[in-house]
């Protein structure tokens, strides 16, 4: 059965940092990408970042130098570093990992910018 437990989330000021976690079990990892989404109250899903089973990223250009995607594919687990946050990124984040045939996502973490 496979698992995503994400963790992290929480209240941060604009301009402040979070750090947000999604650890996967019940599958291979490294073979497969993982992203980042978010969703806002009232909009739709949006992809924030991803990251290859071998390390290349791509993120969305709203958080291009802002946030970071990383990942461990020993420890089966993917990292969101969110610095310079603003009001604009609060949002629930899931991650996802993409497997061919089927995606799989975790419950999602909230994420709260504001002062």
């Amino acid at each position: 059965q496979v698992q995503l437990v994400e963790s992290g989330g929480g209240w941060a000021q604009p301009g402040g940092s979070l750090r947000l976690s999604c650890a996967v079990s019940g599958t291979i990892f490294r073979l497969y990408a993982m992203d980042w989404y978010r969703q806002a109250p009232g909009k739709q899903r949006e992809l924030v970042a991803r990251i290859t089973g071998v390390g290349t990223t791509n993120y969305a250009g709203s958080v291009k130098g802002r946030f970071t995607i990383s990942r461990e594919n020993a420890k089966k687990t993917v990292w969101l570093q969110m610095d310079m946050l603003k009001p604009e990124d609060t949002a629930v984040y899931y991650c996802h990992l993409d497997r061919p045939g089927q995606g799989y996502w975790g419950q999602g973490t909230q994420v709260t910018v504001s002062s």
